[in-house]
C-alpha cells in the first residue's frame, strides 16, 4: 500500500440532515466540517436507490433487476452521466474539491477513503463524474473507511500477506435444496475459459463444488493469503444478519436459521465461531463478489460481512454495494445485451487487483478503464451496473 501520498478521510452522519466532516492525515487537527440539508441531498439518493438493481421497500430482486436493467439510467450512457453528475454536484463539498484539486495540480494523486452512513451507502464514489469525461476514479484512489471500532478494536489481529501464498477460491458453490435456476442457484451459469483456469488453480474440482461447507472453510481460511468468494450474499434486518451461502446442510453448526436443506454461514459465525469459542482467523485480502456483500454501511450499526472479515484478520476487503446482475440477466433484460460474459470479466478482475502489491490502485484502475469505455462507447458491457457497485475496504494494522 503507497503510505506517502496525501489522504483525506471524508466521514458521513445522518442526524436528520447529512452531516459531513473531512481531515487531512497529515493534518488530522484540522477538520473541515459542512450540513447539507436533507430536503437537498434525498431526492437524488432516492433516484440513485432507483437506479440500482437492489430491491426497493416492497420490490421481489427478480422485480428490482427488471427496473433497473430495462429502463434505468445506469444502463443508459446519458442519464447515467446526469445522475453521476448531480451526485458529484450534490455530495463533493466544493471546499473539499478544491483542496483535491490543489493536490492533483501539484502532480500527487490523492486518496479518498470515505466512511459513509446509512443513506449514503449506495452511493458509488468511484464513479462520480466530477469534468467532462472524468470520475473520481481518473484523479484520486477511493476506498471504504471502516468504522474505528471495528478496525482499531483491541482484539483485531491483522494477517500477514505472502503473495505467493495459498488463496482459497469458492466459486459458486452449491447450494443444498437449490437448483440452478432458482434463487440461491448458480450466479455464473456456464463458466468461460478464464473462470475455468482460475478455479483449476484455486478450488481443485472446479467450480460448482458441492463440497465447501463450514467446516472446510475455517481451518482453509486461517493460513491461507486471499480469499476468493463468488456467490450468494444475502441480508437481513440488521447488519449481523448478513450470509454466506457455502455448501452447509441444516444439520451444519450455526447461527443463522436453516433455509430448508441449508444452514447459511451468518456473520456472528465468522466474528464469534461457528463452534463455540472458535472465532474465524480469515486472510489478510477478501473479496466477496456476491450481491450486496458490502452492505454493512446501509445500518446504523455496520457490523456486516466487510467490518466482520476485517475484525478477524482483513486488511482489504472487496465487496459490492449493490446487487450483482449476472449475465443471464443482463441477456434477457437489456435491450441491447453484451456479446462477451460481463460477471467473469469482473470477477478477474477483482482477483487480479487484490493480489497486486496495492489492491486499492488496482481496483481503481480496472474501474476506471470500465468508465472510460463507457464514456466512449456507451456499450452495456461497460456499464456502471456492475462496475461502479465494488468498492474496497482498507483498514491496516492499528498503531498501539
Amino acid at each position: 500500500m503507497v503510505t506517502d501520498r496525501p489522504t483525506v478521510q471524508l466521514t458521513l452522519v445522518d442526524a436528520g440532515d447529512l452531516y459531513l466532516s473531512w481531515r487531512w492525515e497529515h493534518a488530522l487537527d484540522q477538520p473541515r466540517a459542512l450540513v447539507l440539508p436533507r430536503d437537498l441531498v434525498q431526492s437524488v439518493l432516492d433516484e440513485l436507490a432507483a437506479a440500482t438493481p437492489s430491491p426497493l421497500p416492497g420490490e421481489t430482486a427478480d422485480q428490482a433487476l427488471t427496473r433497473a436493467l430495462t429502463h434505468g439510467p445506469l444502463v443508459d450512457r446519458d442519464r447515467e452521466i446526469a445522475l453521476t453528475e448531480l451526485l458529484a454536484r450534490t455530495l463533493l463539498p466544493h471546499a473539499l474539491a478544491t483542496e483535491l484539486n490543489t493536490v492533483i495540480t501539484q502532480g500527487a494523486r490523492p486518496h479518498l477513503r470515505i466512511r459513509p452512513s446509512p443513506s449514503t451507502a449506495l452511493v458509488p464514489w468511484e464513479a462520480l463524474r466530477v469534468d467532462d469525461g472524468e470520475r473520481t476514479v481518473h484523479c484520486a484512489d477511493v476506498s471504504v473507511l471502516p468504522p474505528a471500532t471495528v478496525r482499531n478494536a483491541t482484539t483485531r489481529r491483522v494477517s500477514p500477506y505472502h503473495p505467493q501464498g495459498t488463496v482459497v477460491g469458492v466459486l459458486d458453490p452449491r447450494v443444498p435444496g437449490f437448483a440452478d435456476a432458482s434463487p440461491l442457484g448458480s450466479v455464473l451459469g456456464t463458466p468461460d475459459s478464464a473462470l475455468t483456469h482460475l478455479a483449476a488453480t484455486y478450488s481443485p474440482g472446479g467450480i460448482r463444488r458441492d463440497d465447501i461447507d463450514r467446516d472446510f472453510l475455517e481451518p482453509a481460511l486461517a493460513d491461507a493469503a486471499r480469499f476468493l468468494y463468488v456467490g450468494h450474499v444475502t441480508t437481513g434486518d440488521h447488519g449481523l444478519g448478513a450470509c454466506l451461502h457455502l455448501c452447509c446442510p441444516a444439520s451444519a453448526t450455526g447461527r443463522a436459521d436453516p433455509i430448508g436443506a441449508h444452514r447459511p454461514l451468518a456473520t456472528a459465525d465468522i466474528v464469534l465461531g461457528h463452534r463455540p469459542n472458535h472465532p474465524w482467523r480469515v486472510p489478510n485480502r477478501v473479496a466477496l463478489v456476491a450481491c450486496e456483500s458490502g452492505g454493512d454501511n446501509r445500518f446504523t450499526e455496520p457490523t456486516g460481512l466487510v467490518a466482520a472479515f476485517v475484525h478477524s484478520g482483513a486488511e482489504y476487503v472487496v465487496s459490492t454495494r449493490w446487487t450483482l446482475p449476472a449475465d443471464a440477466g443482463l441477456t434477457r433484460l437489456l435491450p441491447n445485451p453484451p456479446t462477451t460474459p460481463v460477471l467473469p470479466t469482473a470477477v478477474i478482475a477483482v482477483d487480479t487487483a487484490t493480489a497486486a502489491p496495492d489492491p486499492i490502485t488496482a481496483m481503481g484502475e480496472w474501474q476506471r478503464t470500465q468508465a472510460t469505455r463507457w464514456e466512449t462507447t456507451g456499450d452495456p458491457a461497460y456499464s456502471p451496473v456492475l462496475w461502479a457497485a465494488f468498492t474496497t475496504a482498507w483498514a491496516p494494522a492499528p498503531v498501539r
